[in-house]
């Protein structure tokens, strides 16, 4: 009977190591990934899932969830975007935020803070060519967006329950 060798060994171990690791990773894996087949990108989900979604999120927080409504910030979010907003003071924001206001037509907006103007913050759609008219201050400020759920934008109705907020064109 021969003794096996250190090489011997180690190549016994290796090999049975690997095997051991093709085992876990096999099953960790997905099973589109396991068969072979390209993993595919994963898809905006049904805008009731996605409010669904965002309100056990804002639940944690007491956040509110609006839904969006228009392009104009494109390509961050668009139609059927659901938004989660935490409350916070004119004080705190800063430029590139994206905050949730309400303009002079009272209607519920979410753009991205260009910069400081007067009293208050100048605000634009990133597909818009100019600022909204209206300033962001601390009377018509809502909140500052701090997650983005990407739906279907199909709606389902009764299904879902959720402000409007415009990204649209500045009026």
């Amino acid at each position: 009977m021969k003794t096996p060798t250190a090489a011997r060994l180690l190549r016994r171990f290796a090999a049975v190591a690997l095997l051991a690791l093709s085992a876990v990773t096999a099953t960790a894996m997905p099973a589109s990934l396991r068969n072979g087949a390209a993993a595919k990108a994963v898809g905006p989900v049904a805008l009731p899932v996605a409010v669904a979604d965002a309100n056990v999120l804002a639940a944690k927080k007491g956040d509110r969830v609006v839904r969006v409504e228009g392009t104009s910030m494109l390509p961050y979010f668009g139609d059927g975007a659901v938004l989660v907003v935490r409350k916070g003071a004119v004080e705190n924001l800063r430029e590139g935020m994206v905050v949730l206001y309400r303009n002079r037509f009272n209607e519920l907006v979410a753009h991205r803070i260009e910069g400081r103007s007067g009293d208050g913050w100048t605000v634009r759609g990133a597909n818009n060519a100019a600022a909204d008219s209206t300033v962001v201050t601390s009377e018509n400020l809502l909140g500052t967006v701090y997650a983005t759920f990407y739906s279907d934008a199909a709606p389902v109705a009764g299904a879902v329950k959720a402000d409007v907020a415009l990204a649209a064109s500045a009026r």
